[in-house]
């Protein structure tokens, strides 16, 4: 049988407070096997992590390691821990007006500290559980979840196990201090003043070592299907020009295509056509006769050959790439004018719908995980890679993209101010 009992008695918890001499004196008859789980508010005041703000907005901005989403005041944020939830963590209720109250430094230490501190006071091997209170994905409602923990297995990793109909298990991986942290607060509660609960009948769970922690179920990076919020998804492509050998899921590829014809386009038209380049052969045949389109180019320009040598250099990222993409612009259902001017303008819309359409694709890549490099190449040479790739002549190239996995993390990009680049009338 499991107990779930909340603990009275606490009271208001000052910045320098001892918790485990608090928890210890509430006289639960705390013994080995138990599981205590302690609302996060308590202990950051404890810690001293409460801040005096003209705004929650400022407190949410310095705890921010990264904004997921905004919809007017509501932000999404991972924090500094590395957690993604609602304003950074940052709590403006049960505190005093005027105060915040931020998550502890590093609730996984805070967990042990109490931890050791029952086992010094009371002579038990209790594990503890940091909880705190997180919005969920697709679902209406707040849920308590462990952000810290000590002495408690965190996860029940099931894969590699079959179940009673014989199917094996492959991903399933319980987040088990998640659950403690959701029960114990049926009996804290956000109004009721009690922030300590006593879960009892899972000892189970209890390990003699202090453990991973909660850290543990945050999900690394690149295993996260979810990673980029609203926020982030234009700022997540990045030109990458070093790449794996992982092949590229050509399904991906077109994938992202759906996307780059989903830009707008003058007319009514759709200005866009992708080529997929997925033949090794193919790829390797079009960049070597582009190159030699250009070196013809810049002889005939007067280059000297070791500026011709540099300069080709550049197209490496399309012989290195594992991938390649060309799209195209095609005029079918421009509009013919006549006049020169109003003709020019006409391809211009043309041209920059294609771009919108690149731009598209090029984001969902990187959503896709594919990293991508946008080079204009073949619009130095649009007869030769008509010919090669044996495309029409209404057709129009618009460079190359260069797709596969990155091989490193991009560069950091120099900082930009938005304001530099508007003005206002």
């Amino acid at each position: 049988m499991i107990t779930i009992t909340g603990l009275t008695g606490i009271g208001e918890v000052r910045p320098g407070d001892d918790l485990a001499a608090l928890i210890a004196a509430t006289g639960p008859g705390l013994a080995d096997g138990d599981i205590v789980v302690v609302t996060s508010k308590i202990v950051s005041k404890a810690e001293g992590r409460v801040r005096t703000a003209a705004t929650r907005a400022e407190a949410v901005a310095e705890e921010t390691a990264r904004v997921v989403a905004r919809r007017g005041d509501t932000v999404i944020s991972q924090t500094r821990q590395g957690l993604v939830m609602a304003a950074a963590g940052v709590d403006a209720s049960n505190t005093e007006p005027g105060t915040v109250l931020l998550l502890p430094e590093d609730s996984d230490v805070s967990a042990r500290r109490i931890r050791a501190g029952l086992r010094e006071r009371l002579g038990v091997s209790v594990g503890v559980i940091v909880s705190d209170t997180f919005g969920r994905p697709w679902r209406t409602g707040l849920t308590d979840v462990a952000v810290g923990a000590a002495g408690v297995l965190p996860v029940d990793d099931l894969r590699g196990r079959t179940d009673p109909y014989g199917n094996p298990l492959a991903v399933t991986v319980t987040a088990l201090i998640d659950e403690i942290a959701a029960g114990a607060e049926l009996v804290k509660g956000k109004l009721s003043g009690v922030p300590v609960a006593l879960v009892r009948g899972l000892s189970t769970l209890v390990t003699e070592e202090d453990g991973p922690g909660a850290r543990l179920l945050v999900r690394p990076a690149d295993e996260d299907l979810f990673r980029y919020g609203s926020r982030d998804v234009v700022f997540a492509r990045r030109t990458i020009r070093e790449f794996s050998a992982e092949p590229v899921d050509g399904e991906a590829v077109r994938r992202a295509v759906a996307a780059g014809i989903a830009a707008p386009a003058p007319h009514h038209t759709t200005p866009w056509r992708f080529v997929l380049l997925e033949s090794p052969q193919t790829r390797t045949k079009l960049v070597d006769a582009m190159r030699d389109a250009w070196i013809a180019d810049l002889r005939r320009d007067g280059f000297s050959e070791e500026s011709i040598a540099k300069r080709i250099r550049r197209g490496d990222v399309l012989r290195d790439a594992p991938y390649l993409v060309v799209p195209c612009l095609v005029m079918e259902g421009s509009h013919a004018y006549p006049d020169e001017r109003r003709a020019a303008a006409e391809r211009e819309m043309f041209v920059v719908a294609t771009g919108a359409g690149v731009q598209n694709f090029l984001v969902q890549l990187a959503m896709e995980g594919l990293g991508s490099a946008w080079v204009s190449s073949t619009m130095f040479c649009r007869p030769v890679v008509r010919e090669v790739l044996g495309l029409p002549e209404g057709w129009d190239p618009m460079g190359a993209v260069a797709v596969g996995h990155a091989a490193a993390p991009p560069r950091d990009r120099p900082p930009r101010d938005a304001a530099d680049f508007i003005l206002v009338r």
